[in-house]
């Protein structure tokens, strides 16, 4: 069994995601898309073959280093050897606006430059088919190899002979080479070419589109590779937003918590939004809703999660042909929680939405016709305030009435009724008025317990979950309110360890939980500087940011001594991160 590392960067284009590590090897890549084949699974282990690879390696190697080119999702990797050898690996999924519409093809693209000495390396590319199960079938050509994968054929065209990368010759790299990674069309110009014009153009849409970012004065290098991660995310062809990239990285280490996130949680994917909103970035706030609309059903209801084409049937089973993170499996592939009751979607598609209707810079504003469409959802979370679901944690076990979820169906009827002000919708605005209001006495008076002095995570419970630090935020109850505040001290007493949260304490259907939540941290950090213990959250802060991985990127869920697990580049981690940025930063008008 491998060392626990998540030192990875990912790199993306809004039409599939990859993962590389410290050494420059493309350990992680589902194909033609989020939810597709994993033609590199090296990461999960593969027990049939070996590979699921794509490496440059570096003989008699010695160290590296690794970052992005500033304000980019492009990767930089430089390898030393130990005779003063060096290369330069830069990698990349080609993005840039083109003849109206965006150009992100199903490529990576990685340029190989030497740097000083001799250095001698093997490019050694080795997908797998069927998670695993198989090597699939190759041809190759003049300058290129193909293999045949289930759902593509992957064509790698390069200036490297040929024969080098077949037969994974090692060979001494005295001029730049470059290797690009696609779907199975010819390039008809030269490599050179297109690939020096398609990193250009990449470095370019990437500034451009951080340039127009929001950011606030502090903390800017984290907010922005945070924002950028999170864009990486966004499967466009549909809207869908995932969860992460990865699947079956445990929670903790043997825990069995191993889930598949390749799926689009609308709870999730409205956090993302919001976050992005935040910082002035709406397109994946429109494109989102697009999903949204596409999924809807004549009386609203909607599932915890869908996949990326629209898919509400995501069968879970596990997969025997991988061994699983540092060989802690199962491997899962699909999730159950689509067949699970989560009330709290409602609220979060229409917390997502509202900015729609108020923001003046967008092109298409919600209307009335709009509005119509998102009153149905409301009437679900009206309906379903009080009766039990599976929380946002998503129990397997058992079923009660979240506080969180009833929080967050008051949410979408107090912003329905204010969308419909705004529409000067005055009866629709009284309706929503005064259901949201119905639900907002039913909370105070089931989840606040006199006995305990503190929320509840159920109605009439007595135990605490991170969630309720965000009532505040979600406007059902003030922030100097004293019930509020005396819940941020009891979960700051309770489920705090060191300096990192517990989502909760009590056992679940897999035990008690043994690693902190990443984004309860966030918010927790958020809910102390929203009570005025500013200086205390931003200690807590600054502390949090150096636990991310050497490029800044955080997975679901760390151990108490700063060890990161769960699945990888996680979202709601990255969303936590940029609100509490937000929240905490001194003004622009302090540096002026």
């Amino acid at each position: 069994m491998q060392d626990a590392t998540l030192d990875l960067g990912v790199v993306g284009n809004g039409s599939f995601g990859a993962l590389i590590d410290k050494q420059a090897r493309v350990v992680w890549s589902c194909l033609p898309s989020f939810d597709g084949d994993p033609a590199f699974c090296a990461l999960l282990n593969p027990n049939q073959h070996p590979g699921g690879d794509f490496g440059i390696e570096l003989e008699d190697f010695l160290d590296s280093e690794q970052s992005y080119l500033t304000n980019t999702a492009i990767l930089r990797t430089v390898l030393r050897d130990t005779h003063g050898g060096a290369v330069e690996i830069i990698d990349f999924a080609p993005r840039w606006r083109q003849n109206g519409r965006f150009y992100r093809p199903v490529s990576l693209i990685r340029q190989v430059t030497p740097l000083s000495g001799n250095p001698r390396i093997v490019v050694r590319a080795r997908p797998l088919a069927e998670w695993g199960a198989r090597q699939p079938e190759t041809t190759w050509g003049s300058n290129h190899i193909r293999w045949l994968l289930p759902d593509l054929v992957l064509r790698l065209t390069t200036d490297v002979p040929v024969r080098f990368v077949r037969d994974a010759l090692p060979f001494v790299l005295n001029h730049r080479v470059h290797l690009v990674l696609g779907v199975d069309e010819s390039l008809n110009r030269s490599l050179n070419g297109y690939v020096q014009e398609a990193m250009q153009r990449t470095r370019d849409y990437w500034r451009e589109w951080v340039r127009y970012l929001s950011v606030p004065l502090e903390w800017q290098d984290a907010v922005i590779r945070s924002a950028i991660t999170l864009k990486l995310c966004q499967y466009e062809d549909s809207g869908a937003i995932i969860a992460a990239m990865t699947t079956s990285i445990p929670e903790a280490p043997g825990s069995s918590r191993n889930w598949d996130y390749r799926y689009c949680w609308l709870r999730d994917a409205a956090f993302v939004v919001r976050a992005l909103n935040r910082l002035g970035a709406t397109r994946t706030m429109e494109q989102f809703l697009g999903y949204i609309f596409n999924l809807a059903t004549h009386d609203g209801s909607l599932q915890p999660l869908y996949g990326i084409g629209f898919e509400a049937k995501l069968d879970e089973d596990e997969v025997a042909t991988l061994s699983g993170y540092c060989g802690m499996g199962p491997v899962r592939r699909g999730n159950l929680a689509w067949v699970q009751r989560q009330h709290d979607v409602y609220g979060s598609v229409v917390l997502a939405s509202t900015q729609l209707f108020f923001d003046q810079r967008l092109q298409d504003p919600g209307d009335a016709h709009t509005f119509a469409r998102l009153e149905p959802l409301g009437e679900q979370a009206f309906a379903l305030h009080d009766v039990p679901d599976a929380g946002l944690w998503e129990f397997r076990g058992r079923t009660e009435v979240h506080t969180y979820t009833s929080a967050m169906c008051w949410a979408a009827c107090d912003r329905l009724s204010k969308i419909a002000t705004r529409l000067k919708l005055d009866g629709r605005a009284i309706y929503w008025r005064e259901r949201a209001n119905q639900i907002h006495a039913r909370i105070m008076h089931e989840s606040w317990s006199e006995q305990l002095g503190h929320f509840t995570d159920t109605f009439a419970g007595h135990r605490l979950d991170a969630s309720l630090l965000l009532l505040a935020d979600i406007g059902l109850i003030d922030a100097n309110n004293a019930r509020f505040i005396a819940t941020v001290e009891a979960i700051g007493r309770d489920l705090k360890h060191g300096n990192a949260l517990y989502r909760y304490t009590a056992p679940d259907d897999f035990g008690t939980p043994e690693t902190s939540f990443t984004i309860c941290t966030f918010w927790y950090i958020d809910a102390l500087a929203a009570i005025g213990r500013m200086d205390e959250a931003r200690e807590m802060f600054e502390t949090l940011l150096k636990q991310r991985n050497h490029l800044g990127l955080l997975s679901e869920d760390l151990s108490f001594d700063g060890q990161a697990w769960g699945n990888f580049p996680q979202t709601y981690s990255h969303v936590g991160l940029v609100i509490a940025a937000m929240r905490l930063s001194r003004s622009w008008q302090e540096a002026s």
